[in-house]
């Protein structure tokens, strides 16, 4: 066979990885040549795995795996599109039952030699704490790896060479100033015509050669390794099959091969080569890797564009405008077929004006963004983000080789109807229905593996302990994770036990193995439980600090939460959680003395916490039978009673003062009369203006509804006016900033009312009602008339199943209404974002 350069030899075809052109022109020679068999670029670990491309299970993008058996977070990864050159040879000698083999520098080596250069940069003190790391060092490779001239996956070079762009000098030697666009030029829109199948390997191939003469290896130094290899390999099949051998690799390396080495040379530049052990197989791709330069991505602007390039037979462009049409009318844009024929002969029109053979992207772009966009990008981006890159997944036959672990989460997958998908999506999940409940404890338990397929996401509907919202998408990567976790079991139970009781065992505060006693409740892992909770028990029992205590009770009680929809024995948990409410209870108010702002700050929030995990845990009060229920039965007290002992003490700060007497206020443990008493105190003269700002902060700031208390409760608002106006000249523009930020922290709505009733003079709001019950803007008693008359509008907007949500069956409140105005449901579920509670 011609090496089309005068002799004999193998057939070269020089390609530019992910290039429509390119597999269009490898096809079109492979189909005039007829080789014996085809060699392409790539790890020959995967030879075995070859066939499995003709499976009818298997759709492109693809990406051949490998990664260390011993170490599987250290991984290289070979894309594939179906667009990509190497994928068209392969599935051509397929077709046609001739051969196909990889002939590139084994895995064994490359991934070995990433393990050595980040191994010496430790030793070294470098930077590269991150590149130590499996996802780390895989990333970085990638990142350093994308030349044109050679496949992602490769380790980086050790030495500091500029790595040029063969495509880039091209085009700048031909006057572009865009290397894509360039080669759509040069290649993309050229048409393979008979007879002439060679000429474009021909033209890149000398260009290739110049280059080469000109910049040497480019800064590619290991690629003097690899083509010595990729020549051995070479030389092995024309001793099998003559010269009807046809080689796909990048274009950069052609020159390589045509050299003249002798054996003995190249099988010295290969001695004493790195090893490890690797493991190879398919794994699913998308097209948004593909268009990613770092990490795992193979660095291409637009596989969507090239994609459809590739598969569309004739008429390019008007099937583009078509599609993005489709798109804009999907998102309810007015696009009519008079635009997509605009468009067309704009496109058509700017690539004349340009210079250009036909139209590429850029002027495909304008022309959507003038005609169909009405000159907004806002939805020129999402034709970007869905067609230009794209969110379609490939997807590997079930026959690939794959760890146990991915077996398993395949099995799973399958019998919970839970496909893995590029696009991000949301999905609501109601726990009283087995299969919902089965897809919680999966996506829990791949989190706890650091398989992030899932993220929780806040609710747009009920907020019962029943329902859950994920946000999901499948990343290629994330077959990575899997491998990794794979050491922990051969199932995703096995391996989620394994990692929970590891992570108890290693976790460096209370506050971590609270929250691990969380994630293993949701993750419903019974085995782990136990071990989780006696390291638990043992760190609460050695651990002092209060501001630790306090950070971790607020997980355990959450905790607690899940038992009644979980069919979770929370009964350890609860007894851990109430001997952790007892020492906080006791080492707080010591606690509290003598803070700095931001410890004071910092304590607040650790009261705010404490209290929303004693209001959880006493939920159970006077529920069950024996001393369990018994010992819980007061918990709610003793922290009134704390909470007391921080309103009254000079040394506790005013800010956590000020939030005592609130909470007690909200809770009901302490009357208006009394609320007002401790305000006037605190805002006498005698009191210094900055702690009696701290205080306000703490009872009407945070967040906490203070606003709307002021607006109900003009005395307390007339005491808050008659301390600002009195606080003197000099103080005021210390304490200016504190009660900036706590006034302005409320709605629009609460401050013009403020304002307003400021204006007035607190006091003037008075009405008979008023001034009958003693407080003001309240009436003596509940108007039932007046509140049933919410209850219809509470229900449209609950809904008929929301309602059901709210109390469950049997439950009914005024009218025979299932509104539950008590602030919970029966899962203990806070609907206070729904009814407004007042305590």
């Amino acid at each position: 066979m011609s090496d089309r350069d005068g002799g004999t030899g193998p057939l070269l075809l020089g390609v530019r990885h992910h290039g429509p052109g390119s597999a269009r022109a490898v096809r079109a020679a492979l189909e005039a040549a007829g080789p014996r068999t085809v060699l392409i670029e790539g790890p020959p670990e995967a030879d075995a795995l070859i066939a499995l491309a003709a499976d009818e299970d298997m759709r492109p993008p693809v990406a051949l795996l490998a990664h260390v058996v011993d170490e599987p977070g250290r991984s290289a990864f070979w894309p594939l599109a179906e667009f990509s050159p190497e994928w068209v040879a392969i599935r051509w000698a397929l077709e046609h039952g001739v051969p196909a083999r990889f002939i590139d520098l084994p895995a064994t080596h490359t991934l070995a030699w990433g393990r050595e250069e980040t191994e010496d940069k430790e030793n070294k003190g470098s930077e590269g704490d991150k590149e130590s790391s499996g996802e780390g060092a895989s990333e970085k490779r990638e990142r350093e790896e994308e030349g044109e001239g050679e496949p992602g996956g490769l380790p980086s070079e050790p030495s500091e060479a500029v790595r040029i762009d063969p495509l880039g000098v091209l085009a700048e030697t031909a006057g572009y100033d865009d290397a894509e666009r360039w080669w759509e030029d040069v290649i993309e829109h050229r048409g393979v015509s008979d007879g002439d199948a060679f000429a474009p390997f021909e033209v890149l191939g000398e260009a290739m050669g110049a280059l080469r003469e000109a910049f040497g290896t480019g800064g590619h130094e290991r690629d003097l390794v690899r083509e010595a290899y990729m020549r051995l390999q070479v030389r092995a099949a024309q001793r099998e099959f003559g010269d009807d051998v046809a080689v796909v690799c990048g274009a950069w390396h052609v020159p390589a091969l045509r050299q003249r080495t002798t054996v003995a040379a190249d099988r010295a530049l290969l001695k004493g080569l790195p090893k490890a052990k690797a493991d190879m197989t398919w794994v699913p791709w998308t097209h948004r890797r593909l268009a990613r330069v770092s990490g795992y991505g193979a660095g291409i602007d637009s596989p969507g564009w090239y994609g459809h390039l590739f598969g569309a037979a004739d008429r390019p462009i008007e099937r583009w405008m078509t599609k993005v049409a489709r798109l804009l009318r999907d998102e309810d844009r007015p696009v009519s077929s008079a635009h997509v024929i605009e468009a067309v002969r704009l496109a058509d029109t700017l690539a004349a004006m340009r210079g250009r053979p036909l139209p590429g992207l850029t002027e495909t772009t304008d022309a959507v963004r003038a005609v169909m966009c009405e000159g907004s990008d806002v939805p020129l981006a999402l034709v970007h983000d869905r067609l230009v890159v794209g969110d379609v997944l490939g997807e590997v036959p079930a026959a690939a080789p794959a760890v146990p672990l991915q077996r398993d989460l395949d099995r799973l997958q399958r019998r919970l109807r839970l496909k893995p998908e590029a696009q991000e999506r949301e999905l609501e999940l109601d726990l009283r229905k087995e299969n919902d409940a089965g897809r919680s404890r999966l996506l829990h338990r791949l989190r706890l593996l650091a398989i992030e397929w899932g993220e929780p996401a806040v609710s747009r509907g009920s907020t019962g302990t029943f329902r859950e919202t994920w946000r999901l998408r499948w990343e290629p990567e994330l077959a990575v994770r899997v491998a990794e976790a794979g050491v922990w079991g051969t199932t995703v139970l096995a391996a989620a036990t394994a990692k929970a009781e590891a992570d108890a065992i290693g976790a460096r505060s209370l506050a971590d193995v609270t929250g691990l006693a969380e994630r293993c409740l949701l993750a419903e892992l019974p085995d782990a439980l136990p071990v989780v909770m006696r390291i638990l028990a043992d760190r609460a029992a050695l651990d002092a600090d209060v501001g630790h205590l306090a950070q971790a009770l607020p997980a355990l009680v959450r905790s607690l939460r899940y038992g009644d929809v979980r069919g979770t024995d929370t009964e350890a948990l609860a007894e851990v959680a109430a001997g952790l409410a007892e020492r906080v209870f006791v080492g707080l108010p010591p606690a509290c003395a003598a803070l700095d702002a931001d410890a004071a700050e910092e304590m607040r929030g650790h009261v705010d916490a404490v209290h929303g995990a004693v209001g959880l845990l006493g939920e159970g009060e006077g529920e069950g039978q024996g001393e369990d229920s018994a010992s819980r039965g007061g918990i709610r007290g003793r922290w009134h009673g704390v909470l007391r002992t921080l309103s009254g003490r000079d040394t506790v700060p005013g800010v956590v003062r000020g939030r005592a007497v609130r909470l007690l206020l909200d809770d009901g443990a302490l009357g208006q009369e009394e609320a007002a008493r401790l305000m006037g105190l605190v805002l006498s003269p005698g009191t210094e203006p900055a702690d009696a700002a701290a205080w306000i902060e703490g009872f009407v700031g945070g967040g906490s509804g203070g606003g709307m208390l002021l607006v109900h409760d003009e005395r307390l608002l007339g005491l808050v006016d008659a301390w600002l106006t009195g606080v003197p000249g000099d103080a005021f523009t210390d304490v200016l900033p504190l009660l900036r930020r706590t006034f302005s922290a409320y709605e629009p709505g609460v401050r013009r009312t403020l304002g307003e009733l400021v204006r007035r003079g607190p006091g003037t709001r008075g009405s008979a009602t008023a001034t009958a019950s003693g407080i003001p803007g309240f009436a003596p008693d509940l108007d039932a008339a007046r509140a049933d008359a919410v209850l219809p509008v509470l229900r449209l907007l609950l809904g008929p199943d929301e309602t059901e949500d709210v109390d469950g069956p049997g439950d009914s409140s005024t009218n025979g209404s299932s509104i539950n105005v008590a602030g919970t449901n029966d899962n203990g579920a806070d609907d206070n974002d729904l009814v407004g509670v007042g305590r």
